[in-house]
């Protein structure tokens, strides 16, 4: 599949662009936009995309180490910002492959946890096979000087 052919069936891409209507952005930059989850696990649910297709947790390189930072940032600048959260009250990460519903990297921004279900808190449950927080992602991506090693 070509990238022009991701991009047209990616409904990531397609909101990224704004090209899907129906999807309200409460954020974006040149970089990334957050949007309301369709299925929310708590009282809030966010989500937050890259521009540009990413395919997962798997294909993140150094170079996306920025990017992961500001999808982070900008998603608790939401929370407090608009919906007046505290933080320590969210959870942040990953869904891991191959237990991802769309596969374009997506960070999901979650609070209050205690207004959370059962089973969105075993869905949601940090550093599991099947999700992951921010930190822990990070942690496995390599950092530019161990990049610039391997390459030598």
């Amino acid at each position: 599949m070509t990238s022009t052919q991701v991009l047209e069936r990616c409904i990531f891409c397609k909101i990224a662009t704004g090209k899907d209507p129906s999807t309200s952005i409460v954020y974006e930059n040149e970089r990334i936009c957050i949007f309301k989850d369709i299925r929310p696990a708590a009282d809030h649910h966010l989500l937050a995309i890259p521009k540009y297709h990413v395919d997962d947790t798997r294909s993140l390189t150094a170079a996306e180490r920025p990017l992961l930072e500001e999808m982070r940032v900008e998603l608790g600048n939401v929370l407090t910002g608009q919906y007046q959260i505290d933080l320590s009250q969210a959870i942040f990460g990953f869904h891991i492959p191959p237990f991802t519903t769309v596969k374009h990297l997506h960070m999901h921004g979650i609070a209050p946890v205690g207004s959370m279900g059962f089973i969105s808190r075993m869905i949601f449950k940090p550093n599991t096979m099947w999700f992951n927080t921010t930190e822990a992602v990070m942690d496995r991506i390599p950092s530019v000087s161990q990049d610039e090693t391997t390459a030598q």
